[in-house]
């Protein structure tokens, strides 16, 4: 297949043809089988150094010209795009032509992402500034209920921000750890703990 996308940034084994970078964006969409928003395919590929940003986003923007891909709306009425049937006909006849690394990479880093944008939107952190540095205010929500609210001191931007990054990687695990505390349930306190940082 002949080589007509810039490589600057990718690796090794990355994808150096438009057409393979269009084949992978179907390959996301059908292996995800939701709404998918734009920022997400670009980054679950860039992430992985399988293609440039500029390739990426003009072989997204083509595959919607070309109706592959249609904005929809998912059913809480946020934007994403979908496969239309020609987009999953490309997905599904062509994907074989794709490195299984390539597809494993670029599938578990979209998963990944779409995990924390539901993260994210169910559970909300807010960095505020303080005359002494920063409060960082955690909503953790279960459904329409906020199950937890609770605000932490950080003296630094940074450390707000590490703070806000961390919380949402485990907020289960949080809640599940600071409950435990309070109704003083070592079991617990123990499995949350092990969630986060492996058996201890």
């Amino acid at each position: 297949m002949a080589f007509d996308t810039f490589d600057e940034g990718i690796l090794p084994g990355g994808l150096r043809s438009k057409n393979e970078i269009k084949i992978l964006i179907c390959y996301l969409f059908n292996s995800v089988k939701e709404n998918i928003d734009k920022e997400i395919i670009i980054n679950s590929i860039l992430n992985e150094s399988l293609a440039n940003y500029f390739e990426v986003s003009s072989a997204f923007d083509e595959l919607v010209l070309n109706g592959n891909l249609k904005e929809q709306q998912d059913n809480i009425g946020e934007n994403g795009f979908v496969l239309t049937q020609n987009g999953r006909m490309i997905a599904s006849q062509l994907e074989t032509s794709l490195p299984h690394s390539v597809k494993e990479k670029a599938y578990r880093c979209a998963t990944r992402l779409l995990n924390q944008k539901k993260t994210e939107r169910e559970n909300n952190v807010e960095i505020s500034k303080t005359d002494n540095g920063y409060d960082v205010n955690f909503t953790i929500s279960g459904g329409s209920t906020n199950l937890m609210t609770f605000t932490l001191y950080a003296p630094s931007y940074e450390q707000a921000q590490m703070m806000k990054n961390n919380f949402y990687e485990y907020p289960s695990a949080v809640y599940s750890v600071m409950l435990a505390l309070v109704t003083k349930d070592r079991e617990s306190v123990g499995a949350a703990l092990e969630e986060i940082y492996g058996a201890l």
